[in-house]
């Protein structure tokens, strides 16, 4: 069978999603919820573990959350605090017996597990554990902080916790349970988002802010680089256990990953994305009558370009809301199927007229290239490319799936050859300098690894941290324990 889906083509891959709460009669109901507004980071599985006080249970699948869970699923999921999580794989194959949360047995009772980020020491610390006899059931990195967990000498499960962590590097906000307590964690350069609210009695934490909005929790803080939260039945507790590092928030938070209503780092993605494109038509402008988007993440760059320049903003292209994947394709061949079934060209919008096409990004260029045909194809006289980040030329080791340097088309053609590439009568993109320029508001420090390779935090096995695959495969639809 034939997969058309083409997302990976012009975007990077989300990472994941994570929601926890806390002191909640209907925990397992509000975190599906969670996960519902969390899903576009991660859509490959998804999964809810509760806890009543006595006893965990667990369901996962495969799939979007509205397709992994039902109502029984959810009535099995009984207790006042749950944990979940949307997975996308930056480690660790596509299959069950790696969807999160993740579960074990210790002897510091449960131990559950949700993670959003990368460890890049995960290649090391799964060879020493090989070498002591150890058996992995999964192949995800976050499974190493349970094994260490379970070795450490610490009587305590929050020392035991935080033993562990001191020994991992790499990205992460993190959600571990036991029977009683809900721990939530940032790794101390702050890569991932992770942020703390209450409804009423009842604490939350989740990747974005939009999760709150959902079940009408309301917004506390951020948990801090570094930060580990403790939170009982004794109420909330904080601790930084950690040796400080500079701050490297993942500035593509804000460019693409997460959603615009959201408030990421404390601030608010829509007003960085409109940031972007203001900064992007003052160092790119254009001779145009019209720009527009391509749906769906670059629409408030493309206004933030409109207000800037003064060019009217127009819905120059639909995306198709209800497609996902479809392995049907015509006898009869039709050139770029794959764009099509996703986007289509609003003919009357462009026909005759100089158009600015803004996106957030360009890995690939080959759906990006197809696009740029459909356009021409609908009568544009002129297309000028913007892009509200810089050339992306690196990969991520720090939980986003961006390709391999020898795919990334900035990394191997200067932008004179891409706009070439691509068919289009110019190309401009953001630097790092004037990214940066628009999120200093912000007042935080940003990893920009991505576009200048300069990573902030250094490891030893970079290849196989890029490429861990030693997943074992399984094709149920679902799964309890």
């Amino acid at each position: 069978m034939k997969d058309m889906s083409f997302e990976k083509d012009i975007r990077p891959y989300d990472e994941c999603g994570v929601f926890g709460i806390f002191n909640h009669p209907q925990a397992a109901n509000l975190t599906y919820l969670g996960l519902y507004a969390l899903q576009h980071r991660g859509q490959e599985s998804a999964g809810i573990a509760a806890s009543d006080g006595c006893n965990i249970a667990r369901y996962a699948g495969m799939g979007k959350v509205v397709d992994v869970f039902n109502e029984t699923h959810l009535s099995s999921l009984c207790g006042n605090m749950a944990i979940g999580h949307n997975r996308y794989s930056t480690t660790g194959s596509s299959y069950l017996r790696n969807a999160q949360p993740l579960r074990a047995e210790s002897r510091l009772g449960p131990i559950v597990v949700a993670h959003n980020g990368n460890l890049v020491n995960t290649p090391e610390l799964h060879r020493e554990f090989v070498k002591e006899g150890r058996i992995f059931q999964t192949s995800v990195d976050s499974e190493v902080v349970i094994h260490l967990m379970a070795r450490s000498k610490d009587a305590e499960f929050k020392d035991a916790l935080i033993t562990a962590l001191k020994q991992i590097k790499g990205a992460y906000a993190l959600l571990v349970m036991n029977k009683n307590a809900l721990y939530a964690v940032r790794d101390p350069n702050g890569f991932r988002p992770l942020s703390l609210a209450k409804l009423g009695d009842t604490y939350v934490v989740a990747s974005e802010t939009c999760a709150f909005d959902i079940i009408d929790a309301e917004y506390i803080r951020d948990i801090q680089p570094g930060e580990l939260i403790e939170i009982t039945s004794e109420g909330i507790k904080s601790f930084f256990p950690f040796e400080k590092r500079d701050e490297s928030m993942c500035v593509f938070e804000y460019i693409y990953f997460a959603r615009p209503d959201s408030y990421i780092f404390g601030q608010s993605v829509h007003g960085m994305r409109i940031a972007l494109g203001r900064e992007l038509a003052k160092l790119h402008p254009a001779n145009a009558d019209i720009v527009v988007h391509i749906p769906d993440s670059s629409t408030a760059a493309a206004l933030g370009f409109s207000l800037e320049s003064g060019i009217p903003h127009e819905q120059g292209m639909i995306r198709n809301h209800y497609i996902g994947r479809t392995f049907i394709e015509p006898s009869q061949k039709i050139r770029d199927f794959g764009a099509k079934i996703k986007y289509n060209v609003v003919r009357n919008a462009v026909k005759g007229k100089k158009i600015v096409v803004v996106d957030d990004s360009i890995m690939r260029g080959t759906t990006m290239r197809k696009i740029i045909a459909m356009f021409r194809n609908a009568g544009a006289k002129e297309i000028h490319v913007r892009i509200s980040a810089p050339p992306t030329m690196f990969p991520c080791y720090y939980g986003i799936d961006i390709p391999t340097t020898k795919e990334l088309i900035a990394a191997n053609k200067p932008v004179n050859e891409i706009a070439e590439y691509l068919g289009v009568d110019s190309l401009g993109y953001l630097t790092v300098e004037s990214l940066l320029e628009a999120v200093k508001s912000s007042n935080l420090k940003y990893c920009t690894a991505c576009f200048n390779g300069k990573y902030p935090l250094k490891f030893e096995d970079k290849d196989n941290t890029e490429n861990l695959k030693f997943g074992i495969e399984t094709s149920c639809s679902g799964a309890y324990y």
